[in-house]
């Protein structure tokens, strides 16, 4: 166990998005979650991704037939019935997805308040809220790990978060489509969720060697300002083999680079709760 972090006095629940693919989005979602929770974090992981691969990482079976975010969103079964323990870390829980998910976006169509059924899912677990209203078992952060497309999953994921982690890959091309992502936002923003703070921009991928990734990490850092986290992810093998062996970096290699990226990375999420 590391050095703990304080802990914020209310969940903070993040939307990681970005419909670019390869981002390194479900992979930065499995690893500064798990970090937080070395940290002394409590932390509850949504896997919104039918492919499940954060349920993969994290260790948590998801096979068709265990109970899954499916089962919350579209039957309504309480998210605290659908939690799995990861054995990734102390004070992880996931609820994982499963292929049923592929089908949830035409099954929610014709749905009353399809687009907060998430929120309500999430509000509804007795282990979200404020430190008094939740007491010391309260989760401190509730990451939702979203598909990569802007259907009715993502959207559903807008409308339950308070703060937003975009991954942003230090590549050419790494601000096309983000546009798009935060146009959505406006208009959840706008229409269904005021409080949506886009707060936190992860660079991932960063190869260091590379005149192009410190001149788009720049761009971004011009775009986005004190939103960008100091601390960027290299582009590491570590990561990417880690969650073929059902695990995040956290715990298949702790002292590479990765891992020691992410940990930075999540101490600067801590820092910023304990602020707020």
């Amino acid at each position: 166990m590391r050095p703990a972090m304080p802990r914020p006095d209310h969940t903070r629940v993040f939307v990681v998005a970005n419909q670019k693919g390869g981002v390194g989005k479900t992979t930065s979602t499995v690893n500064v979650a798990a970090a937080l929770a070395q940290l002394g974090q409590r932390v509850l992981v949504v896997d919104l991704d039918p492919q499940g691969n954060a349920s993969t990482a994290l260790g948590v079976e998801h096979r068709r037939g265990v109970p899954s975010t499916y089962d919350s969103l579209v039957e309504g079964v309480p998210l605290a019935d659908v939690v799995s323990a990861s054995p990734e870390a102390q004070n992880l829980w996931v609820v994982p997805a499963t292929i049923d998910l592929a089908g949830a976006e035409i099954e929610l169509v014709s749905v009353v308040a399809r687009e907060s059924r998430l929120r309500k899912a999430i509000h509804g677990h007795p282990w979200v809220g404020s430190a008094t209203a939740a007491g010391e078992e309260r989760f401190d952060y509730v990451f939702v790990d979203c598909p990569p497309s802007l259907g009715l999953l993502t959207l559903n994921a807008l409308v339950a978060g308070d703060e937003m982690l975009i991954p942003i890959q230090a590549e050419y091309y790494a601000l096309e489509g983000l546009g798009q992502l935060l146009e959505t936002v406006e208009m959840v923003r706008a229409h269904l969720n005021q409080g949506l703070d886009v707060s936190t921009i992860l660079v991932t991928m960063y190869d260091a060697r590379t005149r192009l990734a410190s001149g788009v990490a720049e761009e971004v850092r011009e775009h986005f300002g004190e939103r960008v986290l100091r601390t960027s992810i290299p582009r590491s093998v570590r990561v990417s083999e880690a969650p073929s062996y059902g695990q995040t970096v956290m715990t298949y290699d702790p002292g590479s680079p990765g891992a020691l990226s992410y940990l930075e990375a999540a101490r600067e999420i801590a820092a910023q709760g304990a602020s707020q």
